[in-house]
C-alpha cells in the first residue's frame, strides 16, 4: 500500500491479491487513523490502532474486534463503510475517481460509480514502446493547466540547441475547433523551427507530418503526431494535489525508432528537460502570485486560457442547473500569434 494525495484528500492506494488496483481514503472511519499504517492481507485493510477490517475496494467494514456478541448483533458493522474510491490501471497509472463530495459531517457509503472510462494514451499499431515522466508544480490547477496550452512561452521557456533558439520566434497560424468539454488545435504541419521535427520527417520519408493537439476537461492534452505509417502520441495530466500544488503526468507512445535500445531514455531525457524548465518557471511565478497581482490574459496568445475558464464555469453552471452544458466556442476559429 502506498500512500497519496488528490484534491487535498489522503488515500491509500495499492492491488489486491489478484493485482487489481483500489483505493481507500487514508482514514480509519472510527478515530481516523491512517489506514496506510496497518495491514493488508491482499483482500482486508485491518486499522492499526483498533483492528477494525475493511474490504480493500468497497471500504466496507467486516470486523471489529472490541464488539461483544450481544453489541454486534445492535450495530451493523456491514453499513459501516471507510472511503472508498473507484479506479482503473491504464498506460502505467491508477487513476481514481474523485466524486462530488457529500454534506459536511457525513458518512462514507458505497463506491460513487465513475461518471466516464479513464483516460488511456492514444495508440495506433499492436507494437510500440512507452515512456513516463512525473513533475511536481509549485503552482494551483489553473495555472498549471493555462501553462500546459499556453503557445507562446517556448521560444523564452524551452531554448535547447537541439530543439530551437529564441531567435527562430516567428508568426503561426492555427485553426481551433469546438469538442465536448474541450478544444481542439485542428491536425496541422508541426513548426518549422522544430529540429526533432525535422528528423522525424527525414526517418519516415512521409510526404506530410500533422499534428493535433486536444484539451479536454478537467486536465488533460492529448498530442498525436502521424507520419506515413510511423506515430507519436502523449497523454498529458495536471492533477490537484492541494490548493497550491498540483503535479504533471506524461504517458507517451510510439512506433518510431523502435528498433533504437535507449529511444525510451532519450525521449525521457527531452521530456524531463521541458518538465524542469516548467518547473522552474512555475516556482518563480508562484512567487509573483503570492502578493496577488492583477493579471490579464490576452488575444490570441491567451485564447486558449479564456476557453479553458469558460468552459470550466459552463461545466460548473450545468452541473449546478441541470441544463445541457453550453460551450464557448460558436464553431471553428482561427488564432495567430508569434513563438
Amino acid at each position: 500500500m502506498e500512500k497519496a494525495q488528490l484534491l487535498g484528500l489522503p488515500l491509500v492506494v495499492g492491488r489486491d491479491g489478484n493485482g487489481k488496483a483500489f483505493a481507500l481514503r487514508d482514514s480509519c472511519p472510527h478515530r481516523g487513523m491512517p489506514l496506510s499504517d496497518g495491514q493488508f492481507d491482499g483482500t482486508q485493510v485491518e486499522c492499526c490502532y483498533h483492528g477494525w477490517k475493511f474490504d480493500c475496494h468497497s471500504g466496507q467494514c467486516s470486523e471489529i474486534p472490541s464488539l461483544t456478541p450481544d453489541q454486534g448483533k445492535k450495530l451493523r458493522v456491514d453499513r459501516i463503510y471507510a472511503g472508498s474510491h473507484a479506479c482503473e490501471e491504464h498506460d502505467g497509472f491508477v487513476w481514481v475517481f474523485m466524486p462530488e463530495p457529500g454534506p459536511a459531517g457525513a458518512g462514507f457509503t458505497r463506491v460513487a460509480e465513475p461518471t466516464e472510462p479513464a483516460p488511456r494514451v492514444p495508440t495506433f499499431s499492436d507494437k510500440y514502446k512507452t515512456a513516463y515522466l512525473i513533475a511536481d508544480l509549485a503552482c494551483n490547477i489553473d495555472h498549471g493547466i493555462i501553462g500546459l496550452m499556453d503557445p507562446a512561452h517556448g521560444p523564452f521557456v524551452h531554448q535547447a540547441w537541439w530543439w530551437r533558439q529564441r531567435h527562430s520566434i516567428h508568426e503561426k497560424q492555427k485553426n481551433f475547433e469546438p469538442i465536448p468539454n474541450g478544444f481542439r488545435m485542428a491536425a496541422h504541419t508541426p513548426s518549422s523551427n522544430s529540429a526533432p521535427y525535422k528528423l522525424l520527417r527525414m526517418y519516415a520519408d512521409a510526404d506530410s507530418i500533422t499534428t493535433t493537439i486536444d484539451f479536454v476537461l478537467p486536465n488533460r492534452r492529448v498530442e498525436t503526431i502521424r507520419a506515413g505509417k510511423y506515430w507519436f502520441s502523449s497523454l498529458t495530466t495536471v492533477t490537484p494535489i492541494t490548493r497550491e500544488r498540483c503535479r504533471i503526468d506524461v504517458v507517451a507512445a510510439w512506433n518510431l525508432f523502435r528498433w533504437v535500445p535507449f529511444a525510451p531514455k532519450m525521449l525521457k531525457f527531452v521530456f524531463a528537460k521541458f518538465v524542469k524548465q516548467d518547473q522552474e518557471t512555475m516556482e518563480k511565478q508562484a512567487e509573483g502570485l503570492k502578493h496577488n497581482p492583477h493579471l490579464m490574459l490576452i488575444d490570441d496568445a491567451d485564447r486558449p486560457a479564456k476557453w479553458y475558464f469558460q468552459l470550466k464555469n459552463e461545466y460548473l453552471e450545468s452541473r449546478r442547473t441541470g441544463a445541457e452544458m453550453r460551450h464557448p466556442m460558436p464553431g471553428p476559429v482561427t488564432l495567430k500569434w508569434r513563438s
